[in-house]
């Protein structure tokens, strides 16, 4: 099998290339090889490696500046997602597009199942709410949307290292109490996404997230406990936890955003991890490099 990841310099793809099966041939592509939102690139790419599957993580992910900048969140979100899906129906490869929570308002009090209706409250969810659109209109039943939640991994530009970083200077805490949602590991996520992969007959919209739930202040309580249990982080700070309307930010997120992976965990055969367990596991991988 020849895969094609791009957004090659993201904290997803580094997971995905740890984690490729054996005896597939994988061309991990970062913005410099191919950018998405270049039809000239992109076409460049495509042509040279003739992929069978291509995994888009490439994304614009600055969920408060896309507020600022929306053609830019559009552009590289939904333009960029046509052109790849594009690409494939001409070289007859199946395309797995990552999506978010956020295409969700958060009005629901039950985990999100795929088949509910999607209301972005910003910019970037709304933007990937159309890139879905446009991949599965465009590909039909040879593409599969996968949604995913607070995504985290070692050495990436994420919630996790923010806090850790902060943790590690001394620096007291206020972390929004109110959101509540899943914390995701890059590794566990890569191997669900490789799993879809083996998988031609999976299409259409898929949830994958950990197991169990957390508001950011239940999940930076559990960064800090957990990383002065690995020895990452000396002494304790204050965590203090506070409401969405006392944390100054340009874009709305929802309230509740938990996505029901049941149907994902059962038809890919995969053993659920909690968040907790993920984040263990993250937090030991930045500890031995």
């Amino acid at each position: 099998m020849r895969v094609l990841i791009t957004g090659g310099e993201g904290q997803l793809a580094t997971a995905l290339r740890a984690a490729v099966p054996e005896g597939w041939v994988v061309n991990i592509a970062g913005r410099r090889e191919l950018d998405v939102a270049l039809a000239s690139s992109a076409r460049a790419v495509f042509e040279a490696f003739e992929p069978q599957l291509v995994i888009n993580t490439a994304a614009y992910t600055a969920v408060d500046k896309a507020e600022e900048e929306p053609d830019k969140a559009f552009t590289v979100n939904t333009d960029g997602a046509r052109i790849v899906a594009e690409l494939c129906v001409e070289s007859s490869a199946r395309m797995i597009q990552l999506s978010t929570d956020f295409v969700f308002d958060g009005r629901k009090s039950s985990p999100y199942l795929p088949g509910d209706a999607p209301h972005p409250l910003g910019v970037y969810g709304s933007s990937k709410r159309e890139a879905e659109r446009l991949v599965l209109e465009t590909l039909g039943e040879r593409a599969a949307v996968v949604r995913t939640s607070w995504l985290y991994g070692a050495g990436g530009k994420n919630f996790v290292m923010a806090m850790l970083s902060r943790m590690q200077a001394g620096q007291p805490l206020d972390v929004v109490a109110d959101q509540i949602g899943t914390p995701t590991w890059t590794r566990t996520l890569a191997d669900a996404l490789w799993r879809i992969g083996r998988r031609p007959d999976v299409e259409g919209i898929w949830h994958f997230s950990d197991a169990g739930v957390a508001s950011w202040y239940d999940f930076t309580c559990a960064i800090q406990e957990e990383a002065i249990s690995a020895g990452l982080v000396e002494n304790p700070v204050v965590v203090k936890p506070i409401r969405s309307e006392d944390y100054k930010s340009m874009a709305r997120r929802p309230y509740y955003s938990v996505l029901d992976k049941t149907r994902t965990w059962g038809e890919l055969d995969i053993v659920p991890v909690h968040w907790r367990m993920g984040l263990r596991g993250m937090l030991m991988e930045l500890k031995n490099g």
